[in-house]
């Protein structure tokens, strides 16, 4: 049988102050009125049942996604009492799924993603659905295809189509971030794919990689998914590394005994990663990306964001380039060029200010 497991425990610390500790990214009501995981949600839905979709969440806010998603039950939200990076979120969910289901075909995917149209999001991931239910030794992931050259995004390098799978190809390797002029010979050579961070798999193929690769993990992931009453002392203990360098990367090299297949998605994808990306799915008011109450003046290529107390304004002059977001008692100011290095600056914010304030 299907299913899907939602990834939603990172604490988006490049969307501070919007997000901060107990109210991440996903929880935000940043994409016309809906959250992140909401849309996540839905179009896990248009894929399987309710009773079929799990959440991986920060334990801190498992109360919070009940709330906000009272169709789900509550036994599926899987609260992670610390983050341990997204191999442990991705199989501690797909051990519990297997032991329910033995012969479970499992997808994950993320809560930080907008995708439309949702009809071509669910016609490739039912692709991979399938290709995953008819190669038992797959790992299936969703090749994003690309229209410009992005350097905040990881690539994929497709291979040769996949012998008896229709729209499904070989996975060559891995590739991080790229520098631009890479990121351009990408797109040139029209073979490389962004790296979307959702997978499919046979929950016993990828739970049989994960022992060859990573058998110290395997064996406590196993026991935390028999005996949850051993999450708080098990899971912080956990080796914290991702699930791209401990399974999907090592496996398409020829590690293990699976191999790793692709499909392709021909969507718009956009990875609210920060706020350049936001910036890109608020749409222009005169020459700004703005969000609450803003006022400009002589002012172009900023994102504004007021989500201050009620009746709180915004306002600026003669500004260019900037990102300016005020939420609650905090107020964020800092170039455009400047954004990756927000999270650095969170770090810093918690040491000099406190944990309040992160």
């Amino acid at each position: 049988m299907r299913y899907i497991v939602i990834v939603a425990g990172g604490s988006g610390t490049r969307l501070w102050p919007l997000s901060r500790q107990g109210m991440p990214k996903q929880l935000l009501p940043i994409i016309d009125g809906q959250t992140l995981l909401k849309l996540a949600y839905d179009r896990a839905l248009s894929l399987v049942d309710a009773d079929r979709v799990f959440l991986c969440v920060g334990a801190a806010y498992a109360d919070t996604v009940a709330t906000l998603l009272p169709e789900a039950p509550r036994a599926n939200i899987l609260g992670e009492p610390v983050g341990r990076d997204s191999l442990n979120a991705v199989a501690w969910p797909t051990a519990v799924i297997a032991r329910r289901d033995p012969e479970a075909v499992v997808a994950i995917l993320s809560a930080d993603q907008v995708i439309e149209p949702v009809a071509a999001f669910a016609a490739a991931l039912g692709r991979a659905f399938a290709a995953a239910e008819q190669d038992r030794h797959a790992l299936v992931t969703l090749g994003v295809v690309p229209t410009s050259p992005q350097t905040g995004f990881g690539y994929l390098r497709r291979g040769r189509l996949a012998a008896g799978l229709t729209g499904v190809w070989q996975v060559e390797e891995f590739a991080e971030k790229p520098a631009l002029a890479v990121a351009e010979s990408y797109l040139a050579d029209g073979g490389w794919w962004w790296n979307s961070g959702m997978f499919c798999w046979r929950a016993a193929v990828f739970l049989e990689q994960l022992a060859e690769l990573r058998p110290s993990t395997a064996a406590a992931i196993g026991e935390l998914a028999g005996s949850p009453d051993r999450l708080a002392e098990l899971y912080p203990k956990l080796e914290k590394i991702s699930v791209d360098y401990a399974i999907m990367e090592p496996v398409s090299q020829g590690a293990g005994t699976a191999h790793v297949l692709a499909v392709p998605l021909a969507a718009r994808w956009d990875d609210i990663g920060g706020f350049p990306a936001l910036a890109g799915l608020l749409g222009l008011n005169d020459g700004n990306a703005q969000l609450g109450h803003v006022v400009a003046l002589d002012s172009a290529d900023n994102l504004l964001v007021n989500a201050g107390p009620a009746g709180s304004l915004i306002a600026v002059v003669g500004l260019h380039d900037t990102i300016v977001v005020t939420h609650g008692n905090i107020t964020l100011v800092c170039p455009r060029r400047s954004a990756e290095s927000i999270k650095q600056l969170v770090d810093r914010v918690r040491a000099e200010a406190g944990a309040d304030y992160a």
